[in-house]
C-alpha cells in the first residue's frame, strides 16, 4: 500500500494545524489505518499538540482496540492541557479494563495526583507501580518525590529519594525546595551540599530553594554563603532570585542588606516593594514601612495584598490609627476584603485603640475562619475583656468552628488578663480533657502567667512542676518571675530568676525584667552581676519610649528627653498635675525605680516618665474630653499606672495606655484592668 505508516507519521509530524490534520484524519479512516496502533496514537497526539482534545478524545473513544500507547497518548495529552482530573479519570478507566500500566502511565497519574494535591490517590498509584516493579524507575521515582515533597512528607521523600539509582537536577531540587517550604532549613542546606559532592550544578529554581531554607535559618553566615555561590557561579539573577534575597535578608533583620540589594535591581516588581515593606513591619520599623508603601504608590505600583497587609502591621505596632483606616478604606476601594486582610485590620484596630471598630469589622465577615476567631478573642484579650473574649469563644463553638490551640492560648491568655483565674484552669482542663488539645509550653506559660498575676505564685510553681512532658522553658519562668515581681513574692521570684538566668535568654527585656526584680528585692549585688552580664554580652537596656497620636501624627517621647520643642509646657502641665493628686491622697511609688539613689531624685524620675510626657502633650494640643492613646514600649511602671488613674479624674477624659503585654482603660479614675495590670 502506497501509504505507510512512516509516511502517516511524517505528514502528522510535518502539519499543525486543523485543517490538514482533519484531512490525514479522513484518509487514515478511508484507509483503514486508524484502527492501527501507531498512526492512531499520533492521531491522538497531534489534535492534543495544536489544543483540540475534544477531537483527540473521540479520536481515542473510537478505536475498537486500545493499547497501553493510545492510554498513554490520552493521558499525556490531558496532562499537557493542565487537565489533572482527566489524567486521573483515563488512569482508572484503563486500570479497570485491565491494561497494565507502564512508566509513562504511573509517572504522569501521579504527577496529576500531586497537583490536584489528592495524596491520598497518589499514594496508591504509588503502590500499585511498586506492585508491578517500578519501584526503581527513575522516572516513577521523581514523580513520587513531587508528591510526598508537595504534601509535607518529607521523611518518605527521603526515603524514596535514598533508594534512586539515578537522581537527576529536578529530583535534588524537589528535595531542596520541599525541605525549604517544611521549614527544615538545615535539611535542605544539606541535600542542597550533598548535590554538590555529586557534582551537580544548581540552577535558578533549587537557588529559590535554598534561599528560602536559608530565610527559615535565620544564620547570617549561610545566608552570606548562598549569596556568594550565586555571584561566584554566575547564576542568571533574575527579579525572582533578588526578590528572594531581599525577603531572606529582611527576615533576617539584616534591613540595610535587604534595602542595598533592593536599591540595585535592575527590574523592580510589586512583590521586590511588598518584600521590603514587610521586613520593615516585621522588624518593628513601622514608619520605614508605611514610607516604603507612600514611595511604592509614588513611582507607580500599586501596593498587592501582601504590602498591604504588612502595612496593617506596621500601624498595629506604633498605634497609628489614622493611617490604619486609610490602608482599610485602600483595599476596600480597590481589593477585595478576605480573610487575611480583614483579620488584620481587626488585629490593627484593637491594638490602635479602636475595639469598637474591630468587633463591628469582625461581625461584617460571613463565614469566619479559625484564625479570625481567634483574632477577636485575642483583641478582647488584650484590652482586659475577659468576659467578651469568652463569649466570642462560646458564639465559635456554636457555628460547629473548632478550636485549635492558639484558639486556647488566647483565650487563657484574655481570662489572665482580666483576673478570671477560675475560668481559666476551668478552661485550660476542657482544652484538654473534652478537646483533647496536648497542652504545649504556651498554655502552661499562659496558666502560670493567669497564677502569678492573681499573686498565686505558688500555686504557679506547683502546676511547672507537675508538667512532665515538658521542661519548663523562657516563657514559663518570666511568666512567674513578672508575677513575683508584681507581687514582691521574693523568695519564689529568687527561684524564678535564677532559673531565668541558668536558660541564658538572648533577650534584653527578659534581663532587664531579673535585674529589677533584684533591685525590688533590694539584691543590688545580684542586679549589678545581671547588668554585668548584659554587657558582656553586648546588651543595652531598651530604652522606654511612648507615642500618641495627635491630628494624624505620631510623636514619641522619652523619659526626661528636655528635646522637644514644647517640654516646658509640658513640664508645668505635669507639676500642675502631681500638686492635684497629691491633695487627692496620690503617694509616689518610689520602689518602681530601680536604681540605687536617694528618695527626692526617684520621684522626680517618676513624674517624668515617658508615658507621662505624651500624657502631658496629648492635654496640650487636643480638645477637652478627647480620648488619649498612648504607645508604650515596655511595661507601664506600677507607679504610672496609679498616676494616670488620677489624672484620668482630674482631667475628666478617657486615657487608654497600650504596653507590651495589653491595653489599660483609665476612666473616672479607675481602670479597667483593675489590679492585673
Amino acid at each position: 500500500m502506497w501509504l505507510t505508516k512512516h509516511l502517516i507519521k511524517t505528514l502528522l509530524s510535518s502539519f499543525k494545524d486543523k485543517p490538514t490534520l482533519s484531512k490525514i484524519h479522513a484518509l487514515l479512516i478511508t484507509s483503514g489505518l486508524i484502527n492501527q496502533r501507531n498512526p492512531a496514537t499520533k492521531l491522538i497526539s497531534s489534535y492534543a499538540q495544536i489544543g483540540d482534545i475534544k477531537v483527540a478524545r473521540q479520536v481515542f473513544d473510537k478505536l475498537p482496540q486500545r493499547g497501553i500507547d493510545a492510554w498513554n497518548a490520552m493521558i499525556i495529552a490531558y496532562s499537557r492541557m493542565g487537565f489533572s482530573n482527566d489524567v486521573v479519570g483515563v488512569y482508572k478507566e484503563m486500570i479497570n479494563e485491565g491494561i497494565k500500566p507502564d512508566s509513562s502511565s504511573y509517572t504522569v497519574a501521579i504527577k496529576a495526583c500531586a497537583s490536584l494535591c489528592d495524596f491520598e490517590m497518589g499514594e496508591e498509584i504509588w503502590h500499585q507501580a511498586v506492585g508491578f516493579g517500578y519501584k526503581d524507575d527513575d522516572f516513577v521515582g521523581c514523580s513520587v518525590l513531587n508528591l510526598l515533597s508537595k504534601g509535607g512528607r518529607m521523611v518518605e521523600a527521603k526515603a524514596v529519594f535514598e533508594g534512586m539509582k539515578r537522581k537527576d537536577l529536578v529530583c535534588w531540587t524537589t528535595m531542596v525546595t520541599g525541605f525549604a517550604k517544611i521549614g527544615q532549613g538545615l535539611e535542605a542546606v544539606g541535600v542542597f551540599r550533598e548535590m554538590q559532592e555529586q557534582g551537580m550544578v544548581g540552577d535558578g529554581i533549587v537557588m529559590l530553594g535554598l534561599i528560602q531554607a536559608c530565610t527559615d535559618i535565620g544564620d547570617m553566615n549561610v545566608c552570606l554563603s548562598v549569596h556568594g555561590h550565586l555571584i561566584r557561579r554566575n547564576l542568571l539573577m533574575d527579579v525572582v532570585i533578588y526578590t528572594s534575597l531581599v525577603d531572606m535578608y529582611a527576615k533576617n533583620g539584616h534591613l540595610c542588606l535587604a534595602y542595598r540589594i533592593f536599591c540595585n535591581m535592575p527590574q523592580k516588581t510589586v512583590v521586590s516593594w511588598s518584600a521590603l515593606v514587610s521586613g520593615y513591619a516585621q522588624n518593628g520599623l513601622a514608619g520605614e514601612a508605611l514610607e516604603l508603601l507612600i514611595e511604592m504608590q509614588r513611582v507607580g505600583y500599586r501596593p498587592d495584598l501582601a504590602s498591604l497587609v504588612s502595612a496593617l502591621l506596621a500601624c498595629s505596632h506604633v498605634g497609628y490609627l489614622k493611617m490604619g483606616r486609610s490602608i482599610h478604606a485602600y483595599i476596600l476601594r480597590r481589593q477585595e476584603l478576605e480573610h487575611i486582610s480583614a483579620t488584620a485590620a481587626i488585629d490593627m484596630y484593637s491594638k490602635c485603640g479602636a475595639l469598637s471598630s474591630a468587633r463591628e469589622l469582625f461581625d461584617m465577615i460571613g463565614c469566619k475562619d479559625v484564625i479570625l476567631w481567634n483574632t477577636m478573642i485575642a483583641s478582647y484579650g488584650i484590652h482586659g475583656h475577659g468576659e467578651a473574649a469568652l463569649s466570642v469563644f462560646h458564639d465559635m463553638i456554636k457555628t460547629n468552628s473548632y478550636p485549635d490551640d492558639a484558639t486556647f492560648a488566647s483565650l487563657l491568655s484574655a481570662l489572665g488578663h482580666s483576673g478570671l483565674v477560675e475560668q481559666g484552669q476551668y478552661w485550660f482542663n476542657e482544652m484538654i480533657n473534652r478537646f483533647r488539645i496536648e497542652p504545649s509550653e504556651k498554655h502552661y506559660a499562659c496558666v502560670v502567667d493567669l497564677l502569678a498575676r492573681a499573686g498565686k505564685v505558688e500555686e504557679a510553681l506547683d502546676l511547672i512542676n507537675s508538667m512532665k512532658k515538658h521542661e519548663a522553658g523562657m516563657s514559663i519562668w518570666a511568666a512567674l518571675l513578672s508575677g513575683c515581681h508584681n507581687h514582691r513574692k521574693f523568695s519564689v521570684g529568687e527561684l524564678a530568676a535564677k532559673k531565668v538566668l541558668e536558660l541564658q535568654p538572648d533577650d534584653s527585656g527578659i534581663y532587664s525584667l531579673v535585674a529589677n526584680f533584684f533591685a525590688s528585692a533590694k539584691m543590688w549585688k545580684e542586679m549589678a552581676e545581671v547588668r554585668k552580664a548584659m554587657r558582656m554580652a553586648g546588651m543595652k537596656k531598651v530604652p522606654g519610649y511612648s507615642m500618641v497620636e495627635v491630628k494624624g501624627k505620631l510623636h514619641a517621647f522619652l523619659m526626661e528627653d528636655k528635646s522637644h520643642y514644647q517640654y516646658e509646657h509640658m513640664v508645668l502641665i505635669i507639676e500642675k498635675l502631681d500638686s492635684e493628686m497629691r491633695a487627692m491622697g496620690y503617694t509616689p511609688k518610689i520602689e518602681f525605680v530601680f536604681h540605687d539613689i536617694e528618695e527626692e531624685v526617684k520621684v522626680k524620675m517618676l513624674s517624668f516618665h515617658s508615658e507621662r510626657l505624651a500624657i502631658a502633650f496629648g492635654l496640650l494640643n487636643t480638645e477637652p474630653g478627647t480620648k488619649l492613646v498612648i504607645n508604650k514600649n515596655l511595661r507601664v511602671c506600677g507607679d504610672c499606672h496609679e498616676a494616670i488613674k488620677y489624672i484620668s479624674k482630674i482631667v475628666n477624659r478617657e486615657i487608654v495606655v497600650r504596653d507590651v503585654k495589653r491595653f489599660h482603660h483609665f476612666k473616672h479614675g479607675v481602670c479597667s484592668c483593675g489590679d492585673y495590670w
